[in-house]
């Protein structure tokens, strides 16, 4: 899940805060704000994560002078973005010396899982320069080598083998560019793997599923205990 998709967060790299006019460095704020946990379908890795979402939500705003912000979705393991991980975990084959983009990545489970499982590079790209800094410091708990990208690549395409989407289904209009786009990537041959319990603008009609978990997920944010998460793929 990543800004990517609702409701961009869009801090610089450094802000300053409207309360103490000092500095905010994102990767300082990732290691004092969130604690390394395993989410709970991958505890190979260790990422980064709000203990508390309420608190990470208030501690964000009050480090940017803003109020009104979507959560910070690189604080959180989203379902899908777990299940697209166990799934590269579980299956090396499909991304062993691959090209990897991990597209809105929120904190980089699914990248860091591909690059375990023996990717030969994965890009994580985001919309929110404090993903970035927390997919860096998620890369490098894991012991593995990441690029970033800070920006929006749908329509784009860098020659990838392998394209990651975990959660990005959760708006109308960003889902029918995002399903276009990985659609001609799939047609021009990349291996296209979505992430996603079935939100509303998933579009089932053209997918099939490869795998399906249960995942334990946030109350506050799925109001939910539990998700079933799928991987997909283009029919």
């Amino acid at each position: 899940m990543s800004s990517m998709t609702a409701g961009p967060l869009r801090p610089a790299d450094l802000r300053y805060t409207a309360t103490m006019n000092t500095l905010i460095d994102p990767a300082a704020f990732i290691r004092a704000n969130t604690a390394l946990i395993a989410p709970p379908l991958v505890p190979e890795i260790q990422l980064y994560l709000a203990v508390e979402t309420v608190a990470i939500w208030e501690q964000t705003e009050e480090a940017l002078g803003q109020l009104g912000l979507p959560p910070p979705f690189w604080a959180f393991a989203w379902s899908g973005g777990q299940a697209l991980a166990r799934y590269c975990l579980d299956n090396p084959g499909i991304v062993a010396g691959q090209r990897v983009l991990d597209f809105a990545a929120g904190g980089a489970v699914a990248g860091i899982a591909a690059m375990k499982a023996g990717a030969a590079s994965v890009l994580a790209c985001e919309l929110d320069s404090f993903a970035i800094a927390a997919i860096q410091a998620n890369a490098g708990v894991n012991a593995v080598d990441l690029q970033t990208r800070l920006g929006d690549l749908v329509g784009t395409d860098e020659g990838w083998d392998v394209v990651l989407a975990g959660d990005v289904f959760y708006e109308a209009a960003p889902a029918r560019l995002i399903v276009a786009w990985l659609q001609d990537l799939a047609r021009r041959g990349a291996t296209v793997l979505i992430g996603d319990p079935g939100r509303a603008f998933l579009p089932q009609d053209r997918l099939e599923i490869l795998a399906e978990y249960t995942v334990p997920v946030t109350r506050d944010l799925e109001d939910l205990e539990l998700r079933y998460a799928k991987v997909w793929k283009f029919r």
